[in-house]
């Protein structure tokens, strides 16, 4: 057997054609989607995946608008910038790029976000919403990741209904909350959510139709423990410094063997990563359409 490649790539370019028509019907509105993001210190990896969203997001004429601030600006600097963005109607939604410096209260800052503005779907208001929500339509932000598994596997022709779900990782990203969507009755999956100190993670894995790996422990998924035919979807990051090299490498949560075993296959990188931007430029749109009601 060779798993199908769950092609994330290919599937977040679909999604920014969709959004580019949708972005379009709104500027003759009178509305561009605007996106933003706040940016504290000069972290390269920080740089580089800010600048990603930022050209994915004009590419397909969004508004970007970007706050960078020192690495020694303070709570109360940080949090004027939230508040900055919470009353700009430009803005129809925004990321406060993580991590942030040590000396900063990471839950305060998030939590001051506007939950309508929540480009990333975690905030504690809008998880709390989607708790209480099983049946009817979603009318808050998502979270990106989730909602990028679950878009890579509906776009290839999986279908989830009856489906057990095992989830490696217990992170609010996407273990702990993509549980959450699954076992709303429009997918009605049964979700088992697992992490490093389950006990026999092997038999939870063999008896699961399908698999998202997000604990960031290289291969922790091993191919002997995957059922036949099932659904695979690499999502944890391992980096390792080589130190002959002074490089490092990326490795991801599944054991690449599993290509052999699985039906379903997301690779890592190009899987589930790029659906998480294309989510998260449809939050925002989103959002821009529900103002626009």
């Amino acid at each position: 057997m060779t798993a199908k490649k769950l092609d994330g790539r290919a599937a977040a370019a679909a999604i920014h054609g969709e959004l580019r028509e949708r972005v379009a019907a709104l500027k003759a509105r009178g509305v561009t989607p605007g996106i933003g993001t706040v940016l504290v210190g000069a972290d390269p990896a920080s740089q580089l995946y800010v600048g990603m969203k930022h050209r994915q997001s004009e590419s397909i004429g969004m508004n970007s608008i970007q706050v960078e601030l020192p690495s020694d600006a303070t709570q109360t600097e940080v949090e004027a910038a939230i508040d900055k963005l919470n009353a700009d109607p430009a803005c129809h939604g925004y990321i406060v790029q993580l991590p942030l410096p040590r000396h900063l209260d990471t839950d305060a800052i998030l939590e001051r976000i506007d939950p309508a503005k929540d480009a990333d779907g975690l905030h504690p208001t809008n998880l709390g919403r989607l708790v209480l929500n099983v049946n009817g339509p979603i009318t808050t932000p998502l979270p990106c990741t989730p909602r990028g598994v679950i878009e890579l596997l509906v776009r290839n022709g999986y279908d989830l209904n009856g489906k057990h779900v095992v989830v490696v990782g217990r992170g609010v990203t996407i273990g702990r909350s993509i549980g959450l969507l699954l076992t709303r009755r429009e997918y009605n999956a049964t979700v088992t959510l697992t992490h490093t100190g389950t006990v026999d993670l092997s038999q939870h894995l063999r008896e699961a139709d399908v698999i998202v790996a997000a604990a960031g422990v290289k291969h922790i998924v091993r191919a002997a423990e995957i059922k036949p035919g099932a659904a695979v979807l690499d999502v944890g990051v391992t980096r390792e410094l080589n130190p002959e090299t002074g490089k490092s490498t990326v490795a991801g949560d599944v054991d690449p063997a599993a290509a052999d075993v699985a039906g379903y296959l997301s690779p890592n990188p190009g899987g589930v990563g790029p659906m998480t931007v294309a989510l998260l430029m449809t939050n925002v749109v989103e959002v821009a359409e529900r103002n626009c009601d």
